[in-house]
């Protein structure tokens, strides 16, 4: 008997002790990437702490679902909710995973899915997409102008070679002309050596 109070001290110092060590609860805690079926959970973890894991409780609004994720082992600040049905309300906590135990959960945070017809429901999507189109756009300039600069080298080559090809025409022509002069005189001269020599 007289053992029990220093036992069940020695519990409540030793949960005392747990609790002191227990991470802080994650900050910041954000919701993005809203669509129909999914969304991105966000959060922060004050500095100086191990953490070694998160744990998440998902809660539709009407109380029907609840769903808990829990990842030991990572670093990651993050997490991809799947399997939501869309235009739904749902809550959301986020708890750190130390070596002693989990935090505390954070403040709920609400967030509502989206139409499976909103495809790009934020503004940093459709940012994206314009500058997806802007650079589509300076990619067939791009490739337009190669194309004219390499048109404009092949016709330029084909002059160059037709050119060069007339005058190659040309000073064939020239060549062959002497010759022929050339072979005129030499038949007159046999001609007249022939003459002579008959003549004789």
């Amino acid at each position: 008997m007289f053992y029990i109070p220093n036992l069940i001290g020695q519990i409540g110092k030793l949960s005392a002790s747990n609790s002191d060590n227990r991470p802080p609860a994650p900050v910041n805690v954000s919701v993005m990437h809203l669509r129909a079926d999914s969304a991105t959970v966000s959060w922060e973890v004050p500095e100086g702490d191990i953490i070694i894991g998160f744990s998440i409780s998902q809660q539709r609004m009407d109380g029907k679902m609840q769903r808990f994720i829990r990842e030991v082992n990572t670093t990651s600040r993050s997490c991809v909710l799947w399997d939501l049905e869309e235009e739904t309300d749902y809550i959301i906590q986020v708890q750190s995973i130390g070596l002693y135990g989990e935090s505390q959960a954070s403040k709920r945070v609400h967030f509502r899915t989206l139409k499976k017809t909103d495809r790009f429901p934020s503004n940093s999507s459709n940012q994206g997409l314009d500058k997806s189109r802007h650079l589509q756009t300076g990619e067939m300039i791009i490739i337009v102008v190669v194309l004219l600069m390499w048109a404009a080298v092949i016709a330029l080559f084909c002059r160059q070679y037709d050119i060069i090809k007339d005058n190659d025409s040309s000073n064939s022509k020239e060549k062959v002309k002497p010759s022929s002069e050339r072979s005129t005189p030499e038949h007159h001269s046999g001609g007249l050596l022939r003459s002579k020599v008959g003549h004789l």
